[in-house]
């Protein structure tokens, strides 16, 4: 490594997108919250141990996203997108692979926990997790490539997460009636698919910026198939479906009112241009946050 190259600490800081990480902490944090409301009762190290993992399986994501666009050539020095290390040769390829199996690593061992306390099931949706993780860039058919990566998005950055985490914590709690189970998991995906449209959200904002490179690269991503104009159309379609899910996650109250900062966010979406769609980027990430908060103040 260079010896005019960043704090390591800080530079692995930078290389796990610590921006991105709301989409993984969000659904989860919303559905700790139902589960709290609903039940009065919170398993701390279950809480601490789903959070842990849902990070090190998005870290995890990242960090094969990075090397993989890498190797394709997706990935180049003075990108219009937030810099990335192995393009700007601050890391080797070898550190990459070194920091993916850590990863991984942290992912299987927290996640052997959760699978104690949750099944089969959980077992299930962290196997999976997994595999989508190396899925969406790392083969010739890979989701991102397709074009077809936003439905995986809203399953495990929104639905799956927080119906997951549900489940995990009415398992080690065991407090609530067998007859409010269904209605509790039920809650808990209608208010994760808030979180999981909002993801959709900050993946079409990133294809948007990248639509030159991404058609010149191959990758057929929406705005490639369908034009910059249908993609744009598609996230003010997202944005007027987060109040519908959150009605119907909590009925009407404050949730509804992530389509305020939602709809901001689309205005600027429209107005970007260039290095502008990282600032969206970064709002949308803010707007999960206000998501959280308003369904802590609804439940409250």
């Amino acid at each position: 490594m260079p010896s005019d190259s960043p704090n390591p600490l800080l530079l692995w800081f930078r290389i796990v997108r610590p921006q991105t990480l709301f989409a993984s902490l969000c659904p989860v944090a919303v559905a700790l919250l139902v589960a709290y409301y609903r039940t009065g009762i919170l398993n701390p190290l279950v809480a601490a141990l789903t959070i842990a993992c849902a990070l090190a399986l998005q870290i995890l994501s990242n960090l094969i996203n990075d090397y993989y666009d890498f190797r394709r050539g997706l990935d180049k020095k003075g990108r219009v997108g937030f810099k990335r290390a192995l393009a700007e040769g601050l890391v080797s390829e070898g550190q990459m692979k070194r920091a993916c199996l850590i990863t991984l690593t942290i992912a299987i061992l927290t996640g052997a926990g959760l699978c104690y306390v949750g099944g089969w099931s959980i077992l299930l949706v962290g196997l999976t997790a997994i595999l989508f993780a190396w899925l969406y860039t790392a083969t010739d058919h890979s989701l991102s490539y397709l074009g077809i990566a936003d439905i995986f998005v809203f399953l495990y950055y929104g639905v799956i997460a927080s119906t997951g985490t549900m489940w995990l914590q009415l398992s080690a709690t065991e407090t609530l009636p067998a007859n409010e189970v269904i209605p509790s998991l039920r809650t808990a995906f209608c208010a994760g698919a808030v979180s999981g449209l909002i993801s959709m959200c900050v993946l079409a904002i990133n294809n948007i910026r990248d639509i030159d490179d991404d058609r010149e690269a191959g990758k057929r991503t929406f705005p490639v198939r369908f034009g910059k104009r249908a993609a744009e159309v598609s996230v003010g379609l997202l944005v007027l479906l987060m109040p519908v899910f959150a009605f119907f996650a909590f009925s009407p109250g404050w949730s509804m009112a992530v389509v305020l900062p939602a709809a901001y966010l689309y205005y600027r979406v429209l107005h970007a241009q260039g290095t502008e769609y990282n600032t969206c980027l970064l709002l949308a990430g803010m707007v999960n946050l206000c998501y959280v908060f308003l369904v802590w103040q609804q439940l409250a």
